[in-house]
């Protein structure tokens, strides 16, 4: 399993929307989010969830089309190697992928949670 999980803000929202917020907790144990997610987010968060802040400037080296939540994420888990980024949207997802970030979103969550029996 990945050392480092990083999420997006839909992840979470789906989740908290659906009650399964802990999920997340049970499939990953730590997550980790930008403070800029958190923001998005705007409800509390559980203590299992971790608010990052990065080690270096954003900007550098990430596609201009990114916004600055896409691309805070994607780049605490660059500062992050072996990290698995939690991302549903394709501009984020593709990106990740480019730089060769592992990824997956809120239906391989599912998945996995299904294949672990959680």
């Amino acid at each position: 399993m990945p050392s480092v999980i990083v999420s997006d803000t839909s992840c979470l929202i789906l989740f908290y929307k659906i009650g399964e917020i802990d999920l997340l907790n049970k499939l990953y144990g730590k997550l980790h989010i930008t403070d800029t997610v958190l923001k998005e987010f705007n409800r509390p968060v559980p203590n299992w969830i971790e608010i990052v802040q990065l080690k270096t400037d954003v900007d550098k080296g990430l596609p201009g089309y990114l916004d600055a939540g896409k691309a805070t994420r994607i780049a605490f888990a660059l500062e992050h190697e072996g990290s698995l980024l939690i991302n549903d949207e394709i501009k984020g997802r593709k990106a990740a992928k480019e730089m060769g970030i592992p990824v997956t979103g809120s239906l391989g969550v599912l998945i996995a949670a299904k294949i672990r029996a959680i």
